[in-house]
């Protein structure tokens, strides 16, 4: 057993050193999807002193698991997963993002321009995993750098095209992390109080099309990484798994 342990901490420890080292090969997109994840600098203050960054948070799990959702429920050609940052190129060749601790990421004036261009050439960013009213602030902030003058509103749950694209969507369960739950009395899963209600929200373009779809108080993320866990509750896993898919539908047709 404590040799096992240890190559379970080697493989981890491997997987991390890895990930940190850029992947300069050329990305053949030749599925018709591929679960792009952002890399970016942890905000000063933010940054871990063992060197895995926050965009990293519940890779690649999340990642993995996902992709095999989509290739379940979908009729999708799904290609393996990549990670890369506003500065390279290749991100160009992809139409959907996702940013995980979308409240920690220090973006350059270069890299909010880089968004900016991938948005407007038809790019969607999905942001994911941030709580309470200082981390929004802070995000809020980093957006009005990448568009500024777009107004960030609450998703339209009757009448968005999102809602309704391959699911249709009208429950707001909370979709919480692992660390938001506890066993109550009887084995049963509670959810812990949060300091606002989820909300979905977004950001439109002047002609209507969502270029940012915002999970704010919530985590996706690890609803798709725990997937196969017993103490994570279904409703939540199936509604980010189904809110995931409408996001990817969207990001090809829109």
């Amino acid at each position: 057993m404590v040799a096992a342990g240890w190559i379970a901490t080697v493989i981890a420890c491997a997987a991390v050193l890895l990930a940190a080292v850029p992947d300069d090969r050329p990305f053949q997109p030749r599925a018709e999807f591929h679960f792009l994840r952002l890399e970016y600098r942890d905000l000063p203050y933010l940054r871990r002193p063992w060197g895995r960054g926050w965009w990293m948070q519940d890779w690649p799990e999340a990642d993995a698991h996902f992709a095999q959702g989509v290739r379940r429920l979908t009729r999708l050609d799904v290609g393996e997963s990549k990670h890369v940052g506003l500065e390279d190129d290749r991100i160009f060749d992809f139409p959907w993002i996702y940013a995980t601790q979308a409240s920690y990421m220090d973006l350059s004036d270069l890299e909010c321009a880089r968004l900016r261009e991938h948005l407007a050439r038809g790019g969607f960013l999905v942001v994911d995993d941030f709580h309470g009213p200082r981390e929004w602030a802070a995000f809020r902030e980093l957006l009005s750098r990448v568009l500024p003058g777009l107004t960030i509103t609450d998703i339209d749950f009757e009448h968005d095209p999102l809602m309704n694209i391959v699911f249709h969507i009208e429950e707001r369960t909370y979709i919480p992390g692992l660390r938001h739950l506890r066993r109550g009395a009887g084995g049963s899963i509670v959810v812990q109080p949060q300091e606002v209600p989820p909300t979905w929200r977004a950001i439109h373009d002047p002609k209507g099309r969502m270029l940012v779809a915002i999970n704010f108080n919530m985590d996706i993320g690890d609803a798709w990484e725990h997937a196969d866990m017993p103490e994570y509750p279904a409703e939540m896993t199936g509604l980010a798994y189904r809110f995931g898919i409408n996001y990817i539908v969207y990001s090809m047709t829109h």
